[in-house]
């Protein structure tokens, strides 16, 4: 009997993630298309900046990422490394302090602003309640980070979108879990006048049985459960102690094991 732990939920091996910043007024537009295609995203945004042009109202923030999730992208969005210390931690606990309070859930993941930071400011971040923080510094792959803190993206939008697109599409997993992750700022579709090519990316991508479609934390989530499942040593007994639902390769099938429950073999 052969074991491996390379599934997504329902035994599929692809997933891709959106993963956009800053919160201008233009995320509406962009989540409608997301929305219409079944994609989900993780929108990084800056509480100091809501209620003046062209940021958000605070007030809509709940509604309006209801199908995804908000994270952090500090308070003001400074160049992070250029802080002392004392003030690195008020951007990043008031943002976190302001988002929570809008949208009635623990936020426990960032993106960097300008994609600044150095090994003391991602040394800060579990102690600030951040399990993940976003790069720009795309590596132009599919492939799951090696440290979430120093999350580095597929590519940004503009960065041959369409071609990755087809390639990550026609890609054997070989028994490898993929990752396609999308990161930009919606305001770039504006200012370009290209919105046409998230539409045509969401059409090529959207609505595909063969993908999850995720938010940052649900990856983190869902990795987590897996990784923390019980082996018995004969392998034939598994225990999920997780609150979410995981599935496992054996011999070739994918086998789910259920929250709380065991999966015996």
């Amino acid at each position: 009997m052969k074991i491996s732990f390379s599934y997504y939920p329902e035994g599929k091996t692809k997933a891709l993630t959106m993963s956009y910043d800053d919160g201008q007024i233009y995320d509406r537009k962009l989540i409608k298309i997301f929305n219409q295609y079944g994609i989900k995203g993780t929108f990084h945004l800056n509480s100091g900046k809501f209620d003046t042009y062209p940021f958000l109202n605070a007030s809509e923030i709940k509604n309006l990422f209801e199908e995804h999730e908000v994270s952090i992208h500090t308070l003001n969005h400074p160049f992070l490394t250029s802080l002392p210390k004392e003030m690195v931690i008020e951007e990043i606990r008031e943002d976190k302090m302001k988002l929570e309070s809008l949208v009635d859930y623990p936020i426990r993941g960032m993106s960097y602003p300008y994609g600044d930071y150095n090994e003391e400011i991602v040394k800060m971040l579990p102690y600030l309640g951040i399990e993940y923080s976003r790069t720009v510094n795309s590596h132009k792959s599919y492939v799951l980070p090696e440290n979430f803190l120093t999350w580095h993206p597929t590519c940004h939008h503009d960065d041959h979108l369409l071609e990755r697109t087809d390639e990550f599409l026609k890609l054997n997993s070989k028994g490898r879990m993929l990752l396609f992750y999308v990161w930009g700022h919606s305001f770039e579709f504006e200012r370009k006048n290209n919105w046409d090519l998230i539409e045509e990316f969401c059409r090529l991508i959207g609505n595909n049985n063969e993908i999850w479609y995720t938010t940052n934390i649900e990856i983190i989530d869902y990795l987590s459960a897996l990784k923390n499942l019980k082996i018995s040593v004969n392998q034939k007994i598994i225990y999920n102690p997780s609150a979410i639902s995981v599935w496992i390769d054996v011999d070739g099938k994918a086998i789910k094991i259920e929250s709380g429950k065991y999966l015996f073999l």
